[in-house]
């Protein structure tokens, strides 16, 4: 028997809320499901998912569709977002290479 994933309700509300947001945005533009589903090459079924915030899709999967439908993730121009991804990556070059919580030294002086 497989073991259900649990998520936080915030991680649910996220992706109820992008779910909708596809929807809206493909309605709008008056696509059908099935015609969404063909852009992005899935199913109808996954699409629906998608819609309804499930969180069984793949993450690849609901980023193609919010893009096809027009649903900016996080920087709608691209350099921006370039630029983004090297702060980020330069931020993470500087960490350490392993991190571990730090082990906390007994007082035994006493």
């Amino acid at each position: 028997m497989a073991k259900l994933r649990t998520y936080s309700k915030y991680a649910l509300d996220a992706a109820l809320l992008l779910g909708q947001q596809i929807r809206l945005a493909r309605k709008k533009r008056r696509w059908s499901e099935a015609n969404l589903a063909e852009r992005a090459g899935i199913s109808r079924a996954t699409l629906q998912k998608i819609e309804a915030g499930e969180m069984s899709p793949a993450i690849g999967l609901v980023f193609e569709v919010a893009t096809l439908a027009g649903v900016p993730l996080f920087e709608q121009d691209s350099q921006r977002l370039e630029t983004s991804i090297d702060l980020t990556q330069s931020k993470i070059a500087l960490l350490p290479k392993r991190i571990r919580a730090q082990t906390k030294v007994a007082d035994d002086d006493f």
